[in-house]
């Protein structure tokens, strides 16, 4: 299997911009199942579990390849260009 960089370059946890939950979901009044950070600008999305994918729909139009868990007790991290775990 082949490393990935940008997995290898996230580092920084930044601040959530919406802590409370998914923004998107909380704008529209809409549910998540689960949350994902993005590691370049800390937006909180859904994830692909829950009926809008947010966290998805934000690297489409964001390019920004790496999110990390926002549940309590998770850390991994997961990159969107190179379908990868870390």
């Amino acid at each position: 299997m082949n490393a990935c960089i940008h997995l290898a370059e996230a580092t920084t946890i930044p601040e959530p911009t919406t802590p409370q939950g998914c923004a998107e979901c909380l704008a529209e009044g809409g549910r998540w199942v689960h949350l994902r950070l993005c590691l370049s600008c800390g937006h909180v999305g859904c994830c692909d579990s829950s009926p809008s994918r947010h966290a998805t729909a934000h690297y489409r139009g964001t390019s920004h390849p790496v999110v990390r868990s926002f549940e309590p007790g998770e850390d991994w991290r997961w990159c969107f260009v190179d379908q990868m775990i870390g």
